[in-house]
């Protein structure tokens, strides 16, 4: 049953982005998938169409749009469009993310801004061009996608790590600004998941990755997609500045 409600899921047609949509489709969400065409290559923008095609086949109708929501100007021409196209966006998934894994005395200062930019501003970016419209309609759910990375750092991604930690301070600090306004920020942190990325690592270092997640496997992108479902929903509405693991036990926290 449709809720008239706008959903925009940054970097949407990923693996852990299509669960999203998938997800919060079948709630009853309007969907829009963000995807950012890299190099203004053809084959993004046919890649994108092809992904919609596959989830109008599955029943599933997200709308895709093209956006660098690393940018300022060109996040404010999308979400300018989906709002004057399809209305409002009541829920923003800041789910978009990148990786330039390497240590520090080898990393270069794009590798370490094209993640801070990619992962972290763009969750700043998103969420100030959408709350003004949140605030009017007096309802609203931002959720950022963190990591475990985040909560326990990992050799090789000060970028990455530094990025989803940095969410989970924007996180409580917005989530104090709106707590009267109807608006819930929260985060969600995945441990190792099983995507196509994933999936992809060589086999016996696949193996080694799940010998450290103390339940044996790797998690599943409709696990965190549960995840998100359940904090955008209005039973979750007594839920802000919280930051959710779904690692299967790879790391607890207070």
């Amino acid at each position: 049953m449709k809720n008239n409600k706008v959903a925009l899921v940054t970097g949407g047609t990923g693996g852990i982005g299509s669960a999203i949509c998938e997800r919060l489709y079948k709630d009853g969400f309007t969907l829009v998938a963000n995807y950012r065409d890299f190099d203004k290559a053809m084959k993004w923008r046919e890649e994108a169409k092809k992904w919609r095609e596959d989830q109008l086949k599955m029943g599933i109708d997200v709308k895709i749009i093209e956006g660098d929501i690393s940018d300022f100007k060109s996040a404010q021409r999308m979400i300018t469009e989906i709002e004057a196209e399809i209305g409002t966006i009541q829920v923003l998934i800041n789910n978009a993310g990148i990786t330039r894994d390497t240590p520090l005395y080898k990393m270069s200062p794009d590798q370490w801004y094209d993640v801070i930019n990619t992962n972290l501003n763009s969750v700043f970016i998103c969420s100030r061009l959408v709350i003004e419209g949140m605030i009017a309609k007096g309802w609203g759910r931002i959720v950022s996608i963190s990591s475990v990375n985040g909560q326990k750092g990992q050799f090789g991604q000060t970028n990455y790590a530094t990025a989803k930690a940095g969410m989970v301070g924007f996180t409580k600090s917005l989530a104090l600004e709106t707590a009267k306004k109807g608006i819930t920020v929260n985060t969600v942190s995945p441990g190792y998941i099983g995507t196509s990325m994933v999936m992809a690592i060589r086999e016996d270092i696949r193996n080694k990755i799940i010998e450290q997640v103390p339940m044996g496997r790797l998690g599943k992108p409709s696990e965190i997609a549960d995840a998100i479902g359940y904090l955008v929903s209005e039973s979750a509405s007594y839920i802000t500045g919280s930051d959710i693991s779904v690692n299967g036990g790879l790391y607890m926290s207070r």
